[in-house]
């Protein structure tokens, strides 16, 4: 370039020195690209010696992992059958997965070195199943036909997971790594992480596919929330305010008294048409601020409005959870409605009924992008978890 190019830009300093520049450049360029070569070689060498686990799903969880995280599939398609399995290869690693009825400790055939190991911890008798497997394992480690176990853990909704404990690595047990549910305090990012909940998969709700109209078509409710009222709950004040309002009108609203862990076929289309046809999903705390619905929500592109409060119990009793309740879903930048009280909502649903079409169009496809990266995420952080823990590190 001349010199009057240079008084043109300005903010550039003229270099009379800029040859050499260039020089030293091409030379920074060649020894980037020499390295580049040699992570390659690495990496492939590597691959070669890959890293085989095999998933035992032994909780609901384990099918959010495997079907909506990884984007894996089963066989048999039929989600009663008694064993289903499924693999695939991700990063340095080969996967498979079995889960079923059928899959007891003792009476299947242990194809990898390395297990993850998806249990329920929520109440006591699902604990004694969990500890099971548990002892199983372990004996497959001192016989030395496994080496590493992780543990997917659907951690109780108090997080009261003690019992866990004694079986980490960390405690003189034999399991390297916890994956574990809500925001449990003892979250450390070393050897125990947190765990979205995902969807219901043990009501079957589905991988959903973004059509074209889910995304672009008006719907017809602000809102919507089918769910339990509990007695004294923040759930009543939310009925409360909505009644008289008369904002239970503009949107889609089914309560009833007492939980039902049992969807019939008609009460889950009502739930999936109520989450398809309005722009909010009203998510009001139960026994945890996280819920099933908060990722069904994000699943047909209705944006969660979440009371952003703590419930009882031991959850994020930790400095580290300055943005608890839902630590995991805040921390990668969940795109949500997050109110301390449902007297914020009249304002919420004002605001909402002057949006433009247009501008909702945009919020969902932001909402389902971000839900699809968070899964992606997720799946990359499991499998470099996984791999850093259990491939032999070359340090010597």
């Amino acid at each position: 370039r001349g010199f009057l190019d240079h008084v043109a830009l300005g903010n550039e300093e003229w270099n009379p020195w800029e040859e050499d520049d260039k020089n030293e450049l091409v030379a920074s360029q060649q020894r980037y690209e020499a390295n580049l070569k040699m992570i390659k070689n690495a990496r492939s060498h590597l691959e070669q010696t890959s890293l085989r686990v095999q998933i035992w799903g032994k909780a609901a969880i384990g099918l959010y992992l495997w079907q909506h995280i990884f984007g894996g599939h089963l066989q048999p398609d039929d989600v009663t059958a008694q064993w289903r399995e499924g693999s695939q290869k991700a990063g340095k690693t080969y996967f498979s997965f079995i889960t079923g009825p059928s899959v007891v400790p003792g009476y299947f055939s242990v194809e990898a070195e390395n297990i993850v190991l998806v249990l329920n911890g929520r109440e006591k008798a699902k604990i004694a199943s969990a500890t099971q497997w548990l002892h199983y394992t372990q004996t497959l480690i001192q016989t030395h036909k496994i080496q590493h176990v992780a543990v997917v853990l659907l951690g109780n909704e108090q997080c009261n997971n003690e019992w866990i404990q004694p079986y980490l690595k960390r405690h003189g047990g034999f399991v390297n790594l916890l994956f574990v549910t809500y925001d449990y305090a003892l979250v450390n990012e070393e050897d125990i992480f947190q765990w979205p909940l995902g969807v219901a998969t043990y009501r079957h709700f589905p991988v959903v596919e973004p059509s074209w109209s889910m995304l672009h078509d008006p719907r017809s409710y602000l809102c919507n929330f089918l769910g339990t009222v509990y007695k004294n709950s923040s759930r009543e004040n939310l009925m409360e305010i909505l009644q008289q309002n008369g904002l239970d009108k503009l949107c889609w609203i089914a309560t009833r008294e007492q939980w039902q862990p049992q969807e019939t076929n008609e009460s889950f289309k009502n739930y999936q048409d109520a989450l398809l046809q309005s722009d909010l999903t009203l998510c009001p705390v139960g026994i945890n601020t996280e819920c099933y619905r908060i990722y069904e929500a994000c699943s047909y592109g209705s944006l969660p409005v979440i009371e952003d409060v703590m419930t009882l119990g031991d959850c994020g009793n930790s400095s580290m959870y300055h943005s608890a309740p839902l630590q995991l879903l805040k921390t990668m930048g969940a795109p949500f409605i997050f109110i301390k009280n449902w007297k914020e909502l009249p304002a919420v649903l004002e605001k909402e009924k002057k949006m433009s079409l247009q501008e909702k169009i945009q919020r969902r496809k932001k909402l389902i992008e971000w839900y699809r990266n968070f899964k992606a995420w997720m799946r990359q952080k499991f499998i470099n978890t996984l791999e850093n823990s259990f491939l032999p590190n070359d340090k010597g």
